[in-house]
């Protein structure tokens, strides 16, 4: 289950389905993936291969390696805190730009 969202990205497409700073051909698979989150308590059900594909549920490390993430389309990711079966500070976000 989501707890929180930790930036307005991922809040957003969570209850609009849409948000301004995220390519709009990534909304639904954005939306896919949060709602898959919010309806488990077990980290891995994120590892299901097939729908949806290539999400690459991996660990963070560095300044980030209290978190997990799962791409949406490269560069583009959710990033999140997993503990007892909760997802918290969920975020959407391209991480990887400098």
């Amino acid at each position: 289950m989501i707890d929180n969202f930790g930036n307005k990205t991922a809040l957003s497409i969570w209850e609009s389905n849409s948000a301004k700073d995220l390519p709009r051909d990534l909304w639904i698979r954005a939306k896919a993936l949060l709602t898959i989150m919010h309806n488990t308590s077990i980290l891995d059900d994120l590892r299901i291969k097939g729908e949806p594909p290539h999400i690459r549920l991996h660990k963070l490390k560095g300044d980030k390696k209290e978190y997990w993430s799962v791409t949406i389309r490269l560069p583009w990711c959710i990033t999140f805190k997993f503990e007892g079966g909760h997802f918290s500070e969920v975020k959407i976000e391209n991480y990887h730009k400098g």
